[in-house]
Formats: C-alpha cells, sequence, structure tokens
C-alpha cells in the first residue's frame, strides 16, 4: 500500500477541477491512500469522498504561515509516511515540499502547466489559436509520471439527480476579474428575457463579499432568489444537483456546478476556452463568445481591457445567451 501527497492550493476553481482526477485514480487504487493538501477554506469542496482520500487543511493564513509554518506544515506531513508526490499546482510553497520529499528519497510528479503555449495564445500579435491541454489532462499526466492508471470514470459527485416539480436555473453572474464578468445590465436583460420566455426559479450565485453587488438583481423579480453567500459548500452543491442548467461566467461556479453532472452554460470575455479551463464534461458547444481579433488577451482576465471597454463581453447579445439556456431547459 503506498501513500501519495497531492496538491493543489488555490485557485478555487483550479481546486475543484482535482476532483474528478483524484476520486477516478482514488477508485481505481483502493488499495493505497492519497491526501490531498489545500487551503483550509477549500477542504468542504471534497464531499462524498472515496475511503482511500484524506483531506489535509494547509492553514496559510494562520499557523502554517511564513517560514515557521512551512516548517511546521512539512513536519507534519511528513509523519504520514508519504512515499509518492503528486504536484498539481507548481508555486514555490508546493516546490519547497516537493523539494523535502526528493531529498529524502521520495518520486515527486510536477505539473507541467505550458506557460509558454499560453503566453502565445494570449499574446497582442500572431497569436497561436489552437486549444491546449486541459487541466484535467495536465493532472492526469502528473499521477501517470507516478505509474497510476488516471483515465477518468467520475461522473458526479451524487449519485442521482433531485427530481422536482419546476425548472432551477442558477445564475452566477461574478467573477474575480473583470475581463470575465458580462455587463450587469446586460444580465439583467438575460434575467427579464428568460422570465418572459418559461416559468422558472431562478438562484442568484455568488460569494459572501459579492451578495451587496448582486441584491439590485436578485431585488426585482419575485422568481429570483439571491443566495449569494448563504450556503455551505455541500448545500451548494444539493442546489446545483437540482438545477437544470447553470449559466455561469469563466469561474469556480463553472466547475462546481460541473462537479454535479449539470449543464452549464458559460460566458467568455478576456480568457478563452483553449486555455484549458473549460468545465468538465461540458458540452463546447455551450460556450458564449465574441469573435474578436484580441481574445484572448488573458489566461485569467487578471489584465485590463487594452481599448478599456471589454468589447468582448459587450458585444454578446442577452438573446444568445437566452437560446442557449432555452435549448437546455426544453
Amino acid at each position: 500500500m503506498a501513500c501519495t501527497l497531492v496538491i493543489r492550493f488555490s485557485a478555487m476553481g483550479d481546486v475543484a477541477i482535482t476532483v474528478p482526477v483524484l476520486y477516478s485514480v482514488a477508485m481505481r487504487y483502493p488499495n493505497d491512500k492519497f491526501i490531498l493538501l489545500t487551503k483550509s477554506n477549500f477542504q468542504s469542496i471534497f464531499i462524498n469522498t472515496p475511503d482511500n482520500v484524506e483531506i489535509f487543511a494547509a492553514h496559510t493564513k494562520g499557523k502554517h504561515k511564513g517560514i515557521r509554518g512551512m516548517m511546521k506544515l512539512i513536519n507534519e506531513l511528513n509523519k504520514k509516511e508519504i512515499d509518492y508526490v503528486a504536484d498539481l499546482h507548481q508555486v514555490l510553497r508546493s516546490l519547497e515540499i516537493d523539494c523535502y520529499f526528493k531529498l529524502k528519497g521520495k518520486k515527486v510528479a510536477v505539473i507541467n502547466k505550458g506557460r509558454a503555449d499560453k503566453k502565445a495564445l494570449t499574446r497582442k500579435y500572431n497569436k497561436k489559436l489552437i486549444p491546449l491541454k486541459t487541466s484535467i489532462e495536465r493532472y492526469q499526466k502528473v499521477f501517470r509520471n507516478l505509474g497510476y492508471d488516471s483515465s477518468l470514470n467520475f461522473s458526479s459527485l451524487f449519485d442521482d439527480k433531485e427530481e422536482k416539480d419546476e425548472i432551477f436555473v442558477g445564475i452566477a453572474p461574478l467573477a474575480k476579474h473583470a475581463g470575465k464578468i458580462y455587463p450587469l445590465e446586460k444580465m439583467e436583460e438575460v434575467i427579464r428575457l428568460l422570465l418572459e420566455k418559461t416559468s422558472v426559479k431562478i438562484f442568484l450565485f455568488g460569494g459572501k463579499n459579492e451578495r451587496a453587488c448582486l441584491e439590485n438583481l436578485g431585488n426585482k423579480h419575485e422568481r429570483v432568489e439571491l443566495i449569494a453567500g448563504e450556503l455551505s459548500f455541500y448545500e451548494e452543491f444539493l442546489l446545483m444537483n437540482s438545477l437544470d442548467v447553470m449559466l455561469s461566467m469563466d469561474s469556480a461556479n463553472m466547475h462546481l456546478a460541473s462537479l454535479v453532472n449539470t449543464p452549464v452554460i458559460s460566458i467568455w470575455g478576456a480568457t478563452h476556452p483553449y486555455a484549458g479551463f473549460y468545465g468538465y464534461n461540458q458540452d463546447k458547444d455551450n460556450a458564449v463568445q465574441a469573435d474578436m481579433p484580441c481574445r484572448p488577451c488573458s489566461v485569467f482576465g487578471n489584465k485590463p481591457c487594452r481599448y478599456g471597454s471589454y468589447e468582448c463581453l459587450n458585444q454578446i447579445n442577452p438573446e444568445i445567451i437566452v437560446k442557449k439556456i432555452m435549448n437546455i431547459i426544453n
């Protein structure tokens, strides 16, 4: 029986993407143990884990902060009798852990993030607009390098979809960066058109810090409920599992909904599905995006628009989004 340490800290979407790969490998190797090291605020993402998966919380703003905290974290991990390390992040913190276990003679595999290819995809001129390896594929290769069969057999965190009499639509209108956010006035038009066309219940998803920004959207219509910041991860997963469709930006909610096999309509602006961060098992035709020569200008959407207007998002017609939602509902 081998024990494999799997490392993936932030961001939330990237942590969520580990689920299909980790669960698939763990279920295929029930006699091995897998310890996932992630930030403490993300450990609740991992529900209904296989019996041989342990979630180890790194308190990077608490006891594991700084050099002393890092030494304490490594000392705690050392007690786990680890045989292999699968580094799915490749940042300074994870590389320090890699180095320690390498010095102990343990086998370590580190993700190749494909930085050069992503730079070519997002550069200003002569873009190489071709699909890159997905994060899922990059994670799989790390496990393969450790000798594991990492083919995927994961479908959902839950065995069944919840039955209901109503049509539920989830909308997650916000994202971390402006280059990923569809204008809220246009999103309001999406909601209005959707409520006109069909009798649906709409839930507005988001973080606690996004709630104030979404209150205006949530208070204008009877059949719209603002649940941003109100639910635990488990409760959010339960609600997402009951949705007929989720409308999301290129954000964590796209990935969370994908983990319960809910169809996602995703809106893309400064970023692009070709960078490899598309939702797990999602239909590529459900990506909504404007065909512009400046896209994509960023891998993560964190660069300011060089024209200052984010036309990549403003040019997307609400009717197109509503039509894709209706196609799934119908």
